[in-house]
């Protein structure tokens, strides 16, 4: 074992026991937790899991982790996909899918099954699969809590499934960027998608939205891992022009992105084209939800390079300092995909994720939902659907 497997080890040990969303019962909040210890271990920061693991625990209270009702069939799992009430049902059946395979062999099947949904959980079933997925990779003997956090990432996005309306097409002649910005961003109205929560949520708003089907249609064939880096980069330009939307919902038009392109390795090329055409469709869906107009996204790039965002430690430190799960997560996706290919925006997003995201305080939640209600009704519906905070918490690097 080594200190990073060691560290998310415990983390997921002492995590085992909490259900899969947290807060206000029905809707709920997606629980982090695991996710941000795994995250932690990656930067470099496992002496600081233990008292983020208490801090974290101390926060909202989780729902109670699913009791299965009655087994899955593996000829019926496509009726299930979406259905929250079976998370349970889910959990049982990868559990059985891991007992008779490799983990690579589940992934593989599995993933150009649940692809299609990826939205599930505003992408947390995509992203908390892709944290497993590194764990696992980076463990010759994987353990059984590492198999049994890999079997919820999957068990939640198949529960949560969503598929969006239309099939993205790379038979266009634009890139991203261009994509992007013939993608027409009045309000979209009438929405009553709540985040991908399965087979109740709604995103019919979408078949008539003009421009959406289009911009399915509009990209021109290109390598996967450059239009991976394409997506991650122009959404954190996205992010860092819009100030005025929620800070925490485009994060995930980085973070998901990202997230895939860990599983891609593991995978065979032929679901690597599936993968980012279902993260395109993902990404129109949060420009059309999440933003109105481009505000300042064509002058995104000069002012990223006059931001002033620190070096990647500092930058690294000040989000492990400001404690929120997403700030911590953004921060290392973005310092990852830097790495890959340089770009200023993933600094300048990242740094504005920790001015723009409140660091956990006693009086967090109503001051974030005072703010919201600021900000206007058109987002007030979904941020209560998903995304509260996580306050009371302490803050946890103080103390060792």
């Amino acid at each position: 074992m080594t200190i990073y497997s060691d560290a998310v080890n415990d983390a997921l040990e002492r995590l085992d026991d909490l259900g899969y969303e947290r807060g206000p019962e029905p809707e709920g909040f997606v629980a982090h937790g695991t996710m941000c210890a795994e995250t932690l271990a990656t930067l470099g920061y496992t002496d600081s899991i233990p008292g983020y693991v208490d801090g974290y625990r101390r926060g909202l209270a989780h729902h109670d982790r699913p009791e299965p009702r009655f087994a899955l069939a593996p000829e019926d799992w496509r009726e299930s996909l979406g259905d929250f009430t079976r998370l349970g049902d889910w959990e049982v059946f990868f559990a059985r899918e891991l007992a008779e395979a490799p983990w690579r062999t589940v992934l593989v099947r599995w993933w150009p099954r649940l692809v299609p949904g990826l939205v599930a959980g505003t992408t947390h079933g995509l992203i908390r699969t892709a944290h497993a997925v590194r764990s696992l990779a980076a463990t010759p003997q994987p353990t059984r809590a590492q198999l049994t956090e890999f079997t919820r990432g999957l068990a939640f996005w198949a529960a949560r499934w969503t598929r969006l309306p239309g099939r993205v097409r790379f038979e266009g002649d634009k890139t991203l960027a261009e994509a992007m910005a013939a993608l027409p961003r009045d309000e979209l109205r009438d929405s009553r998608f709540r985040g991908g929560r399965g087979r109740t949520d709604d995103t019919s708003a979408l078949e008539t939205y003009a421009g959406y089907h289009e911009a399915l249609r509009a990209l021109r064939p290109q390598h996967t891992q450059w239009l991976i880096s394409e997506m991650t980069a122009e959404f954190s330009g996205v992010y860092l022009a819009h100030p005025e939307a929620l800070p925490v919902p485009p994060i995930h038009g980085i973070t998901a992105p990202a997230a895939a392109r860990l599983v891609l390795p593991h995978l065979p090329e032929e679901l690597h084209g599936p993968t980012v055409a279902a993260l395109w469709q993902v990404q129109t869906l949060f420009l059309l939800d999440l933003t109105n107009g481009r505000n300042s996204e064509d002058t995104a790039l000069t002012d990223a390079d006059a931001s002033g965002a620190p070096g990647p430690a500092e930058l690294a430190a000040r989000a492990v300092e400001h404690g929120d799960d997403h700030v911590i997560k953004v921060a290392e996706a973005c310092l990852r995909e830097h790495t890959l290919r340089p770009d200023p925006r993933y600094a300048a997003a990242a740094q504005a994720a920790q001015e723009r995201i409140p660091p956990y305080e006693p009086t967090l939640g109503r001051t974030m939902y005072l703010e919201i209600e600021q900000r206007g009704a058109r987002y007030l519906e979904l941020s209560r659907a998903k995304y509260g905070r996580s306050a009371p918490y302490d803050r946890f690097l103080s103390e060792d």
